[in-house]
């Protein structure tokens, strides 16, 4: 009987210490950095007025602890994100799902309400929710959406768009028409141009006084909003495919919505991150968590010069439920298995720099993101 029990606790032993046959180290499992970016120099010690008159958000879509970790690693062992201080932890279930999808995570970041999976920012009874981007409006701040995906896409529609699925996607462009946004920049120009309705949203928005480019090179004399600047006809490629789009896209941004002398609110994403998870691409996910990084470094730089900007970092949820097997800050290398396809429901971090950035430590609700940068802005 002895003999039984020893044979089946080792049998069950290896089995529990064996990697699943899904997971076997490949090409998917295993980066390894070529270019490692330097940090942003940040003072010591910046003076930081007692309220912020601009909030930076950005939206690390997909990105866990490990995923940040995992980026960490490949860049020798810091990030701009991982130098700042002020840091907590939020739980991001949707109204209806213990794990969120993007546009019921993306609504509960913007509005502090959660509503079911796949809804962009409105009610059980289908009314409006009116998130931080449209309050920033009407009390006379310039607002912003940057995105590595389509502008129309879950997360940057939940801050400027209320429709009952995120899939409407001609919808959710035709929203940005009934709001005062002062800038936008990412993919998805087709669907302001290639409509079932034929109206080219496009030419709506020249009229309404938006100067529209479908570069950002071709924005870059262009100095005041309104504006419209189209990076793809549907999602923007890859990192590395289509450069420093994103960190390039938050230093034009600032520079536009940084003349508005009653301040701002800009939502920044790195939209693929997410995308890395579902694919259990450990290359995918690194590359795209190092260029959201620098986007952060950018906005940083911004903050730590100007004062009275508050710049949060966090997630709208955890995707591919990636674990680190190993890895080297001095080889840039790490090593990760997953345990699924699809989000996760694990806490995300939440790092805050600037004028009320210690509001943001703690364990708490992705709902109090929004009324945490509300009472900030005293609305």
């Amino acid at each position: 009987m002895l003999k039984m029990r020893i044979t089946s606790a080792l049998f069950l032993g290896l089995m529990l210490s064996a990697p699943l046959g899904a997971q076997s180290t490949d090409s998917l499992a295993i980066f390894t950095n070529p270019s490692p970016h330097k940090l942003v120099n940040l003072p010591a010690d910046a003076a930081f007025k007692e309220h912020p008159k601009n909030i930076i958000l950005l939206i690390g879509d997909g990105m866990g602890l490990a995923q940040l970790h995992a980026a960490k690693t490949a860049n020798g062992g810091a990030l701009n994100i991982t130098t700042l201080k002020h840091m907590g932890l939020i739980d991001t279930q949707s109204a209806d799902n213990y794990i969120t999808d993007s546009a019921a995570g993306g609504t509960a970041l913007a509005t502090g309400q959660r509503v079911n999976n796949g809804v962009i920012a409105q009610d059980a009874e289908g009314r409006p929710i009116r998130s931080i981007l449209h309050l920033s409006e009407e009390n006379g701040k310039a607002t912003g959406l940057v995105s590595t995906s389509g502008i129309t896409h879950a997360t940057p529609a939940s801050f400027i768009a209320h429709d009952i699925s995120r899939n409407n996607y001609e919808a959710i462009a035709a929203d940005f028409l009934e709001t005062d946004i002062d800038l936008f920049i990412g993919g998805g120009l087709e669907h302001f141009t290639q409509r079932e309705d034929g109206r080219d949203l496009s030419r709506e928005l020249e009229d309404k006084g938006y100067k529209v480019f479908t570069s950002l090179e071709a924005a870059g004399k262009a100095k005041n909003g309104p504006m419209a600047i189209f990076t793809a006809a549907g999602h923007n490629p890859v990192y590395p495919e289509r450069g420093h789009m994103l960190p390039m896209a938050t230093q034009k941004a600032l520079e536009v919505l940084s003349d508005h002398q009653a301040g701002f609110f800009i939502m920044i994403e790195g939209s693929q991150i997410d995308w890395g998870g579902h694919a259990n691409s450990t290359p995918y996910i690194v590359q795209e968590a190092l260029d959201f990084d620098r986007a952060v470094g950018a906005a940083l730089e911004f903050a730590a010069a100007n004062g009275e900007t508050l710049v949060i970092v966090t997630a709208d949820h955890e995707t591919g439920g990636m674990t680190i097997n190993g890895g080297s800050d001095q080889e840039l290398t790490v090593n990760a298995r997953y345990t699924s396809e699809n989000h996760t429901a694990v806490m995300v971090p939440v790092f805050a720099y600037g004028p009320g950035a210690e509001n943001f430590m703690g364990v708490y609700k992705n709902t109090d993101i929004f009324e945490k940068m509300k009472a900030l802005f005293k609305f």
